[in-house]
């Protein structure tokens, strides 16, 4: 009836909108560059001006003014920022604005690379199923009226959905695997001297998150109606006996065909009338 038809479309509704959300948080994410940011010990710039001394200044016993004389050890040193995702790494400039970057590919380990292109393949192919989810879920929203088309429209968006779930973790993991190891065995002048997850990498997972939320309410959506079918068609099954004295070892199957008819068509006709065995058909899709 209606309140079921109602229930399956704010249900399509609900998945179309996380799988929605999962793809704009996964692209965002992707192409950032703000999943790791830390820090990195960095020598101080040499001393230029104010408040530097040559010998002869007259502010030569001035404390102030032989700021860099007495430093060692740590005090030689500064932190700078940076910040790191899939394309670049970019370091904040020493008394200068704006940002020095460089490919994150050119810093990884040689021997970590092909996991890194992995992992880059796998993001694409994360954001395309993801893609293709979202497009099938709009087509059903569109066709809910059809209830049986929608059914295998709802079928394999899930499959595809769970599928981008899956491979967004392992794309996810194995960037992590490849970051932690260019920390430790990267190119000196960039290893961090402190780090931390950025709010990309945090926009990666939660884009995960929805897409495995959005699999779930569609995987729900079918299976509750695929449910609903099979109560429905054994109480027609039933009526049908005992109106027509069915008594034959077709009538289940004749009781199928009639409900799927009427299934099919039941956003036209909720009372799903049935005026005579000449309605009966052949098409089966169980």
């Amino acid at each position: 009836g209606k309140t079921s038809i109602m229930y399956r479309r704010q249900r399509a509704l609900a998945a179309f909108s996380l799988s929605f959300l999962s793809l704009a948080l996964s692209i965002t994410a992707f192409s950032s560059s703000y999943w790791c940011e830390g820090t990195r010990k960095v020598a101080k710039p040499f001393c230029t001006g104010h408040p530097c001394m040559h010998s002869n200044s007259p502010d030569a016993s001035n404390s102030s003014a032989v700021q860099y004389v007495w430093e060692t050890g740590d005090d030689k040193f500064i932190d700078q920022k940076f910040h790191a995702g899939i394309w670049y790494s970019c370091e904040e400039i020493i008394n200068e604005e704006g940002e020095k970057c460089r490919s994150f590919i050119s810093l990884t380990p040689a021997a970590d690379r092909g996991v890194f292109w992995l992992s880059i393949v796998a993001e694409f192919l994360y954001i395309i199923l993801l893609l293709t989810g979202a497009i099938l879920m709009s087509v059903e929203l569109c066709y809910y009226s059809a209830a049986i088309d929608g059914l295998k429209i709802n079928a394999f968006s899930a499959v595809v959905t769970v599928l981008a779930g899956l491979l967004g973790m392992v794309a996810h993991m194995m960037y992590t695997t490849v970051f932690q190891m260019t920390v430790n065995l990267g190119p000196e002048d960039w290893r961090p001297h402190t780090w931390d997850y950025g709010w990309s990498y945090c926009l990666a997972w939660a884009s995960f998150a929805c897409c495995m939320a959005a699999a779930v309410t569609t995987i729900n959506k079918y299976t509750k109606t695929i449910l609903e079918f099979k109560n429905k068609r054994k109480t027609l099954a039933r009526n049908l006996k005992v109106k027509y004295k069915i008594s034959d070892h077709t009538a289940p199957e004749k009781a199928c065909n009639v409900y799927v008819n009427s299934f099919h068509n039941s956003t036209e006709d909720h009372a799903h009338p049935i005026k005579g065995l000449h309605q009966l058909t052949t098409i089966s899709v169980l």
